[in-house]
């Protein structure tokens, strides 16, 4: 049995929201909650991208010697990768900040366990 592409798109996509989530909500080590989240972020980009995905589409650059109806019904839909690229940026920018602020916690507290971090209530 042959699993389509964007069926198969969608359950990766389900399944990396779901580890995300998972790894964010019952793990204790801050980096490894940082990893959930990002996995959190690419399973809502490859579900844009799944979105965008047109069997037998062609790529959206307008060509003269295509006729504008043709191009029209067999373009694939670009906005879906342009928000991706997007989050993509966005998502590494956050990544390195949610980094630097767990290495900065680290130098303060001595651990990056979210439970003692978040247990020490500032008795310095």
């Amino acid at each position: 049995m042959i699993i389509d592409t964007q069926l198969a798109s969608l359950f990766t996509a389900a399944s990396l929201i779901i580890i995300g989530i998972f790894a964010v909500g019952f793990l204790d080590n801050l980096i490894k909650k940082v990893i959930g989240l990002a996995f959190i972020g690419d399973g809502v980009n490859l579900f844009l991208v799944t979105l965008g995905y047109k069997p037998g589409g062609i790529v959206y650059i307008y060509l003269p010697s295509m006729t504008v109806e043709w191009f029209a019904q067999n373009a694939s839909y670009p906005l879906p990768f342009a928000l991706v690229l997007t989050s993509i940026v966005i998502g590494a920018s956050t990544l390195a900040v949610m980094l630097g602020i767990i290495i900065v916690l680290y130098k303060k507290h001595g651990t990056i366990s979210a439970s003692k971090v978040l247990g020490d209530n500032g008795e310095e």
